[in-house]
């Protein structure tokens, strides 16, 4: 590797002269002055660094130069100045990362500095995954947030947070439905259809980036073919993507596929399989077979692709254990089937198939919960946190479910990793997190969640790439940045391109890991040294600036 010497000190700021609050501007801290140099400087020139343009293309040694947040130059060598330098000799310097499926919206109006994203070198998210997003289309009803309903409204309420990175969205059909035919199992009326796909157009005119679907969860559960087929039709002339959590992931895998491919076939527009998986040991061998039903659906003229995150663990909520038509009308008819002597027994029949096919209860950890008193159960299996309480692990689960109103978090070990290997690799795969935003303090550090929220990006280039070998840097970087941007209408940024926007991160292949694990979560990663969102340093050597320069994000169609 290339050794590091200091750049010159008449360009380069010392670490005290760190905080960045625009593009063009080096503020002053500890009594150090603003200082501006020639008019044709750049505000930023990124020098030396070992240049992965997101495109997949070959690496090249050079500069990139950044003005009023967009890049002005990529070069071998640029003679002007910036008024900020940063060394990147010996390092990799990429476009910002794009998130494709992430929950990070969750928790952003709690903390915009959204830490544990930015700090993986994320530079825009894309939320409303698996069904569920803040917005629909329509207007907000009593009690819910000011930014509900209209996306226009949402995102602005984004833009006025001033988060650390950008967001987009999709449209989640689950929502959609839950606010026009409520959480039933039956089907919409040709009313209720007509409204829903009205919702769905307004969401897109609005700058949606996509609508996704989440069948293991209710309502979106209920929706049957030609439903998903009427409400994905006016993504077609938009060319933008149907993503989906399909429903179901394990046994009827291979079905849940076809039926996807039958949706995206029927409304023309692209799919997006959202982080695919073969879920159970007896599932692992089924990898093959899903490879080339997606891959005969792209022969066929199908726009399909996929995305998953690198760990052979999932998170959800532990109600997803439990057979979806028993969650049929809502979380209390839900629990009364639960005492209901006619149900009950099934419903456990049922559940403890779901946990027998992922290895057992110990393969079963809690996350989170929201009743106070069981706070001891989170981070623990559910497995061993029976038995320390001398009780079956069912009825544990059950009382968990009851005291936190069915609001408990769990993660499931039920993947195989030579399966990830071949899933990150694959040329229509890209990464994502599928993870919220966390920080190792403040408001967003609670519970035990899965590390991929905080580590996702850095393990596929530290695990994937460096150790395990399973992709080059080039298709990891490109599945990363310019492939999402690609899908989603994103046309200004995703590359390392004159013009585009200016998100760039800026990292040390041979260093770059994720340390956050199961038993410890909230750990940043290391080997991120620094991270540009819209031609504002976000992130240098750990040091975070003050304020977000991220914004709300649309297709650019």
């Amino acid at each position: 590797m290339t050794e590091r010497r200091p750049i010159d000190r008449d360009t380069a700021p010392t670490r005290r002269e760190f905080v960045t609050t625009g593009t063009g501007a080096v503020l002053a801290i500890a009594g150090v002055p603003a200082v501006w140099t020639r008019r044709d400087d750049h505000d930023l020139v990124i020098r030396g660094g070992t240049i992965h343009d997101g495109t997949g293309a070959a690496a090249r040694a050079g500069d990139v130069a950044v003005r009023d947040g967009r890049i002005v130059a990529v070069e071998g060598r640029i003679r002007e100045r910036g008024r900020r330098e940063i060394d990147a000799r010996g390092l990799v310097v990429a476009p910002g990362f794009i998130d494709i499926h992430s929950h990070g919206e969750g928790n952003m109006r709690e903390d915009p500095r959204v830490e544990s994203v930015v700090r993986q070198g994320i530079t825009t998210l894309v939320g409303g995954q698996d069904g569920s997003s803040r917005a629909w289309g329509g207007a907000g009803r009593a009690g819910d947030p000011p930014e509900s309903g209209s996306f226009v409204a949402w995102f602005a309420a984004v833009d006025a947070m001033r988060p650390a990175v950008n967001m987009a969205a999709m449209v989640g059909l689950g929502t959609v439905r839950e606010k026009v035919v409520g959480e039933d199992d039956r089907p919409a009326t040709p009313d209720e259809m007509a409204r829903m796909v009205a919702l769905v157009e307004q969401a897109l005119a609005d700058g949606a980036c996509g609508a996704s679907s989440g069948l293991e969860y209710t309502p979106g559960a209920f929706a049957p073919l030609d439903e998903l087929i009427a409400l994905c039709r006016p993504l077609a002339s938009r060319r933008l993507p149907y993503a989906t959590h399909m429903r179901n992931e394990d046994d009827r895998l291979l079905e849940a596929i076809d039926e996807s491919i039958a949706v995206a076939r029927g409304a023309r527009c692209p799919l997006q399989i959202s982080h695919l998986k073969t879920q159970g040991p007896r599932n692992w061998p089924k990898l093959d077979e899903a490879f080339r039903r997606i891959e005969g659906a792209r022969r066929e003229g199908l726009d399909v692709a996929f995305d998953r995150y690198p760990y052979t663990a999932y998170q959800t909520g532990l109600t997803n254990l439990f057979p979806v038509w028993s969650r049929d009308g809502g979380g209390a008819a839900f629990l009364a089937r639960l005492d209901d002597a006619a149900s009950a027994p099934r419903v456990r029949a049922e559940t403890l198939g779901k946990v027998e096919l992922i290895g057992g209860w110990e393969n079963v950890h809690i996350a989170s919960v929201r009743a106070p008193e069981d706070r001891a159960a989170e981070g623990k299996r559910l497995g061993a946190y029976a038995k320390s309480l001398g009780m079956d692990p069912y009825e544990v689960a059950v009382g968990l479910l009851r005291r936190s109103n069915l609001n408990v978090g769990m993660v499931g070990f039920a993947m195989s990793e030579e399966n990830l290997d071949r899933i990150l690799a694959h040329p229509l795969g890209m990464v994502c997190s599928d993870g919220g935003a966390f920080a190792v303090d403040g408001p967003t550090r609670r519970g035990s969640p899965h590390p991929r929220g905080l580590g996702s990006f850095p393990r596929v280039l530290g695990r994937y790439v460096r150790e395990r070998k399973a992709l080059s840097l080039e298709q990891a970087i490109h599945k990363m940045s310019a492939f999402p941007a690609s899908r989603l209408g994103i046309t200004d940024r995703g590359t390392l391109k004159v013009g585009l926007a200016a998100d760039i991160v800026v990292f040390d292949a041979q260093r770059i890991a994720d340390t956050a694990t199961y038993e410890q979560p909230f750990q940043y990663p290391v080997g991120i040294n620094t991270v540009v969102v819209n031609g504002a340093v976000a992130l240098h050597e750990s040091e975070r600036a003050t304020t977000g320069t991220g914004k709300s994000i649309r297709p650019r169609m």
